[in-house]
């Protein structure tokens, strides 16, 4: 098992992008959104598993910011959904719901590389 699937962050970024791919299955929504969300939705998980490849804690760190950027599109993506009225309210709630958990477990996750970095740099003064 690679280190990234064992983050809780990665697993629940894992279950957004299938049910983001269920729905682009089920709707006609128009081609460039029906592309972007997936591709979007796919960016939050892919990231969060290259930067666990990464040796230095900054080089982690801009992956996980990368991702929660991108868990941020999809909810900008939702929205005009909804607002268009291509996807009803509970499922707008469900999807930002979960968006918000991912994007607050990414900016726990950053915060922690960011300490980390500041402590290193500390002991290498």
């Amino acid at each position: 098992m690679f280190d990234f699937q064992k983050l809780d962050v990665y697993q629940k970024a894992k279950t957004f992008c299938k049910e983001i791919a269920e729905v682009l299955k089920s709707k006609d929504f128009d081609r460039v959104t029906n592309d972007q969300l997936r591709r979007a939705s796919f960016s939050i998980m892919l990231n969060i598993a290259e930067g666990s490849s990464r040796f230095s804690h900054k080089d982690r760190k801009n992956f996980m910011v990368i991702a929660r950027g991108s868990a941020f599109e999809c909810v900008a993506i939702l929205e005009y959904l909804y607002e268009m009225k291509e996807l009803n309210q509970q499922s707008f709630d469900h999807f930002v719901k979960n968006l918000d958990e991912i994007s607050r477990m990414l900016f726990g996750l950053i915060r922690k590389f960011e300490k980390t970095e500041c402590e290193r740099e500390r002991a290498l003064s």
